[in-house]
């Protein structure tokens, strides 16, 4: 097994039995300064009025950002927390799967800025793209 391998394994059982394991996130891909991620929708993950909840694409993006900044810590800092974030939700989904692809913008010692997009996995069509600035934690 090669490392990305591994690396996608770790990232999917430090998941269990958090919102990222109940939401079935699956990451798929990791690079330096990227990560990647889907859901395969089920009816959880759906609002209402049967439409995909606008959380269920947040939590996606958030997580996968996440990861990545974890991933990307600078020397000496321990973890990191989401301070600000922003979606524009452009289409829905009611079956199949969404995919996310996070791409560090800004890698700096005390935060870092990570951009998203949300897609139709099947088709491709942007479903929405994300923003989210996460603070670095340092030990006190």
């Amino acid at each position: 097994m090669d490392d990305i391998q591994q690396k996608l394994e770790r990232f999917n059982s430090r998941a269990n039995g958090t919102l990222p394991d109940h939401m079935n996130i699956r990451f798929t891909a990791a690079a330096q300064g990227e990560l990647s991620a889907e859901i395969e929708i089920r009816k959880h993950h759906l609002a209402p009025n049967g439409f995909l909840h606008a959380g269920t694409v947040v939590t996606l993006a958030d997580t996968a950002c996440g990861y990545g900044c974890f991933v990307s810590l600078p020397e000496g800092a321990e973890n990191f927390t989401t301070i600000e974030l922003k979606s524009n939700h452009l289409g829905t989904v009611r079956e199949g799967t969404i995919a996310v692809t996070a791409r560090a913008v800004h890698m700096g010692k005390t935060t870092q800025v990570w951009d998203a997009t949300v897609s139709n996995k099947a088709t491709g069509k942007t479903i929405a793209l994300f923003r989210c600035t996460q603070m670095v934690l340092y030990p006190k």
